[in-house]
This record gives structure tokens, sequence and C-alpha cells, in this order.
């Protein structure tokens, strides 16, 4: 079908053609228009949940992976490292008890094991032998005038019964004979001094032990005021002297149990604790752990030693160094709870041993405690734990 159309430069169209092109012009624009929205609405939600998700997943790629342990509980044996000297347990200074003189001879040396009343020196004593010799012919005549006076009252008491002597003449006689007897013992007692005198001139050991050291010579010249002559080891029994502060003093007992190595020796001793210190010193706030020690050559007074020493037994965690952190709050851990989050659990520590470090307090075991890498995170930081075997 032909249509002829008449175009009109200065008009518009004919009404026929332009009414029936703009009503479907329209129709299709808005129909565009629609779909285009449509679209924008589409494409809005799928980059809003695709944008979700690509934040959950970067969330859960931040989550640090850490290495946790259950600790448990451990019994650990609490020990004590300490120095200090080696000594005589009960050490007896010897020296002159008597008037003194020249020493004669010398019949020990140090080392030597003694006897109690074993004499270990002996000092000149002439004068002294002079004058025993002296009383003892003191004693002699008074003996002899104690005997006669017996003699003469006998005699006395057999005439006063035919009458011959009076009663007053008895009584004398009796008197006579009672102080010369009385003479005799003074006589037998200053006798008896002058040989007690001279016996203790001996320089005897007071008890049985070790001679430690020695410090006369014959030749020498001593009195009581001369000092120590010998030192002795009672039954030879040494001991280590060890200063504690008083914190670790009040965690030891009288009977534990010590291993003491001397200085330059390669020998572990086993020892006993047999006295703590019943005072702290005021300027130092130590106290003195005395152990005994059976005698060995290798244990010489004045030597140096160290000590482990026992102090009972404590059951607790026990973690490694690099599980505990501190800071200017204190002592802490931390503890991966069961959203996987990281707590941070103050904890205060005891023993260090071998096995590691105690917690005493702050943990019951069975938590899930950050065995490294603790430095790096924060409370409530989001972590994947791996739980070490």
């Amino acid at each position: 079908m032909n249509y002829e159309t008449t175009i009109n430069a200065d008009g518009p169209l004919s009404p026929e053609f332009s009414g029936g092109e703009g009503e479907q012009g329209n129709s299709r624009r808005l129909w565009i228009i629609g779909a285009l929205i449509a679209a924008v609405l589409v494409a809005a939600w799928f980059f809003m949940h695709r944008g979700s998700d690509a934040a959950a997943d970067s969330k859960g790629a931040q989550a640090q992976v850490v290495t946790v342990v259950v600790p448990g509980a451990t019994t650990i044996t609490g020990t004590i490292t300490a120095s200090g000297t080696i000594a005589a347990r009960r050490e007896m200074p010897v020296g002159v008890a008597g008037e003194g003189g020249q020493i004669v001879s010398v019949l020990v040396d140090a080392g030597d094991w003694v006897k109690a009343g074993q004499v270990l020196a002996v000092i000149d004593r002439s004068v002294q032998s002079q004058q025993i010799a002296s009383q003892a012919a003191n004693v002699e005549v008074a003996a002899a005038d104690a005997r006669l006076a017996q003699a003469n009252l006998d005699r006395a008491l057999k005439l006063v019964e035919r009458g011959f002597i009076s009663k007053a003449d008895v009584d004398r006689l009796t008197a006579t004979r009672d102080a010369a007897v009385a003479r005799v013992r003074v006589a037998r007692g200053s006798l008896g001094e002058l040989g007690a005198r001279a016996a203790r001139l001996n320089i005897v050991a007071p008890a049985s032990g070790l001679v430690l050291t020695r410090a006369a010579e014959p030749g020498q010249i001593v009195s009581s005021g001369s000092g120590v002559l010998f030192s002795m080891a009672r039954d030879g029994q040494m001991e280590m002297q060890a200063r504690l502060a008083e914190a670790d003093l009040a965690r030891l007992a009288v009977g534990a149990s010590a291993k003491v190595v001397p200085t330059g020796s390669e020998r572990t001793f086993d020892g006993q604790i047999w006295q703590l210190s019943p005072t702290i010193d005021q300027t130092s706030r130590e106290g003195i752990v005395r152990i005994a020690l059976p005698y060995d050559l290798a244990l010489r007074p004045g030597g140096f030693a160290t000590a482990t020493l026992a102090s009972g037994t404590v059951t607790a965690p026990v973690l490694p160094e690099s599980a505990i952190l501190s800071d200017d709050k204190g002592t802490f851990v931390y503890v991966v709870g069961s959203d996987n989050k990281a707590e941070r659990r103050p904890v205060k520590t005891g023993e260090v041993s071998a096995q590691g470090i105690t917690v005493i307090e702050g943990l019951s075991g069975r938590e899930r405690v950050v065995l490294r890498a603790g430095g790096f995170l924060n409370p409530g930081d989001k972590v994947q734990p791996v739980v070490q075997k």
C-alpha cells in the first residue's frame, strides 16, 4: 500500500503520522528505563552480598594461628640453690688451761684423730716437780707428827686408869693428836693441788675428734692468754653454712635433704639441714642454714661449696618460659576461650626448674594457653588455636 505524504517545510508533520509514531516511542523508552533500573537494583544487591562475604572471608583470613597447650597439673619438687662455706659442726678451741710455760713437745698434728683426754702438747714442769717433791716431804713430816701424837695419847690413856695423869692432860694430848692429823690432811691437800696444777700443764683434747689446726711448737712460751693452740672438730663432724634470704629460709625445714658440691670438686655429698637460723640479720635480711655433712677429706673447713636444698613439693601447672609474659601490670598468659578469642589471664609464678615455670595462681591446668606468639596478641583477638601434641 502506498502512502503519499506531503512535508511542509514551514509546519509540522501531518496529524496521521505524528500521532501514531509518538505513542510507540514513549512506551519503548519507559520499558528501557525500567529495565535499566531493575538491572541496577540487581547489581547493587549482588555487590552488597558479595562485599559482605568478602569482608567475612577477610576477617577469617586475619585470624592468627597460634599454638596452644593444656598444661594440666604437675608435682614439682622445689629446690633452692645456695652457696656458703664448709666448717666444723662443733669446733672446739684448745688452749692453755694452767699457768703455762715453755712447750717441751707437741704430740699431734693437724689432720690427726684424737681421743678424749689425749695429750696434745707438754709444757715444761721442772719447777712444779720440785714443788711436788717438797710438799710430799711435808706430808711425811705431818704424818710422823700425827703418829707421835697418837702414841702419846695412847700411853696417857693407860696411865690415867692408874691415876698418874689427870683428865686435863688427856684432853691436851687428844687435841695435839687431832691437830697433827689435820696438818696431815692440809699437807696432802697441798700436794694434790700441786699435782693438779702440774697436770694442767699438759694440753689435752677435751673430746674425741679431728685436729683441724695446730699453733703450738716446741720451745714456744705459752700462757692462759696465748689464745687457741689447737682447734678440733668434735667427732669429725662437718657442716656447710649458707646464707639465704628470709623468704627462702621460710620454705625450708629441719631434716630436709641437701646436695653439696665443694668448689673445685665434682663430687656430690648428701647432707641434711640440722639448724635454721632463729634470727634474721636486720641489714642484709638473711639468715643462716646449717647443713650437716659426714667427714670426708674433700670437705675442708673454710672452703666454699654450693648446695641444692629441697624445699618441699607443689602440684600446679608448669609452662615454658615462652608462654609467660609480663608488663607494667604484672605477669600474665593468654588463654584461648571457647569462642577462640584470646583472653589475658593474670598469674603468679613459683619454682623455676628444668621442666619449666610453675604457675601457682591463676590457672587450673585445664585451659588452652597460648604457647608462643603471645606478645603479638591483644585481648579479644580472634585466633585459630592449634593444640601442641
